[in-house]
């Protein structure tokens, strides 16, 4: 027996598929990371953010993510928050990426980034795009994180719309590249 689906019901079930999947970074482990500069805010105070600049004092956390102020990305700017002085005992540093306004971003930074590390305002989806960050057919970024090495090359590329391993895996990366390996 065939059981069919009117096409509305297709797409519904192929798009939950899609949603439940996880996402997977474009940007490969080795490739050099685009530079750039952004309007960034921490603990409410904006300032002009360039990632070569970061990166002259040590490795980089960098992660997008799809909006500030929704359940996932609050777990997760929670979670980094958290995480910040084992990232500083690493000599690296933590920067968010998402394509909301800095006002918005502004309010973040205090109430769930806790004033811990900064967010990046990407309204255009510049940076995003150019880290391959970008969901398909929204307006919106992945959840992708990065760890790049001083030397500007991506160390760490993970995808995944679950905010549960970012902070994790990004430890782990720059703990290997401490460690040489």
């Amino acid at each position: 027996m065939r059981l069919l689906l009117p096409i509305s019901a297709f797409c519904a079930l192929a798009s939950i598929g899609t949603l439940a999947s996880p996402a997977h970074a474009a940007l490969e482990t080795g490739a050099h990371a685009p530079d750039f500069t952004a309007q960034a805010s921490m603990g409410g105070h904006q300032f002009s953010y360039h990632l070569a600049d970061a990166l002259k004092t040590g490795p980089v956390v960098l992660y997008f993510y799809p909006a500030a102020f929704t359940k996932g990305c609050t777990i997760e700017a929670h979670d980094f928050a958290e995480a910040i002085p084992q990232f500083k005992e690493l000599g690296a540093t933590v920067i968010g990426i998402s394509m909301d306004p800095i006002d918005k971003l502004t309010k973040f930074s205090v109430s769930e980034c806790r004033s811990a590390f900064p967010v990046a305002a990407d309204p255009n989806g510049t940076v995003t795009n150019s880290y391959k960050a970008k969901m398909p057919a929204k307006h919106l970024a992945s959840r992708t994180s990065y760890v790049i090495a001083p030397d500007g090359h991506i160390v760490l590329s993970y995808a995944s719309m679950s905010p549960d391993e970012h902070v994790e895996r990004a430890l782990a990366a720059v703990k290997a590249l401490k460690a040489g390996h």
